[in-house]
């Protein structure tokens, strides 16, 4: 069978059982088109999940998916990032409306006036040093050598500052920029005097018991299980699983897994990692296109009948998650493996609606 049901730790919701079997009919047919390998989701409420998985491990053995495997969360690191961001905001360690040079001196050039909050919010105008517009360094194009380079923040920002801003007064528009991260990782390395990797560990993973959630730094493995990732590379479907995260750092390096990234979600949405004025400020959020909002950390999406849920979506060679959570309680996290074809524009929104509507 293409679909294989994993057991949760508690029993489904009965009244999920539509959203399952709508679900479970989405994921197949993903599978079936060869859009994806393989796709994961679980969704939550009031502690009790329902989990399933689609597709294979990998294309050569073609064992099912696992659903409770590993995955690179890409973007998704974003949200940790700026937690501990808030968190050391909280301590009164900085403002949110600091300039980043006060606290990174020489990191941006002479005059930068770009706040913390802007770099967060991605309203600082910083080049995205992972986009389309430099060759060698974009991450929507798999380089089976490129990938495995090891990489330092300071040669990222390097990248991102080595174009113009997208413009020039910060805070005056919005653009997504993987550098921005870069940033605020770095920011976090400077107030705690250790590498934002462990102030993530101690914050978070730890006290959340999050224990299959990691920071690779340069490891390029994957822990098991985990379905392989796929990327197109010279008109040929290759593996990508394999890369150096480094290239990604506090912009998207993280792996994890369906059942910790909802219970962070849980933790951070429930007002427990953060005060209650870091979190509204966090949920407060700028126009970005199509239906989108974004905050400090957190996307807001608008759904077709109206609600609104938060979290965060990221992509990176191999894989593409989405983790998101209503403020009814109810958290749905999907990782998907594309493979030879597109994924529907109306995947995502269908199956946004499927739960929270």
């Amino acid at each position: 069978m293409i679909l294989t049901k994993i057991a949760a730790l508690t029993l489904a919701l009965t009244t999920l059982s539509p959203t399952q079997d709508s679900l479970e009919q989405q994921l197949g047919a993903l599978v079936k088109t060869k859009a994806v390998s393989a796709a994961l989701v679980r969704v939550s409420e009031n502690g009790k999940d329902w989990t399933a998985a689609a597709g294979y491990r990998d294309m050569v053995s073609r064992k099912p998916a696992d659903a409770t495997g590993h995955f690179r969360i890409g973007s998704v690191t974003k949200t940790f990032v700026a937690t501990v961001v808030l968190q050391l905001a909280d301590e009164g360690k900085l403002s949110l409306d600091d300039p980043v040079a006060g606290h990174l001196p020489g990191a941006l050039p002479d005059g930068s006036t770009i706040t913390v909050r802007q770099v967060l919010q991605h309203t600082s105008g910083l080049f995205d040093y992972a986009g389309a517009g430099i060759p060698g360094w974009s991450a929507r194009d798999f380089r089976p050598v490129e990938s495995l380079y090891d990489q330092t923040p300071q040669e990222l920002l390097a990248v991102g500052l080595s174009r113009p801003p997208y413009f020039k007064t910060p805070g005056t528009g919005w653009r997504y920029s993987n550098t921005n991260y870069v940033v605020a990782a770095m920011l976090i390395e400077k107030l705690t005097g250790g590498s934002y990797a462990e102030a993530i560990k101690a914050r978070i993973l730890r006290p959340l018991g999050l224990r299959h959630t990691f920071l690779p730094g340069h490891d390029k493995s994957m822990p098991r299980p985990h379905a392989r990732g796929y990327a197109a590379y010279k008109g040929e479907i290759v593996d990508a699983t394999r890369i150096n995260p480094s290239l990604e750092y506090g912009a998207g390096e993280m792996i994890s897994t369906t059942a910790d990234l909802t219970r962070f979600f849980d933790a951070l949405m429930g007002g427990k990692l953060t005060s209650a004025s870091a979190l509204k400020q966090m949920r407060t959020t700028r126009a970005a296109g199509e239906g989108m909002g974004y905050g400090l950390g957190l996307q807001e999406f608008q759904l077709t009948c109206g609600k609104r849920v938060y979290g965060h979506s990221g992509g990176i060679f191999g894989y593409l998650t989405y983790a998101l959570r209503s403020d009814e309680g109810r958290t749905l996290v999907i990782s998907a493996n594309p493979y030879t074809g597109q994924v529907p524009a109306d995947a995502l929104p269908k199956a946004l609606a499927t739960v929270f509507c």
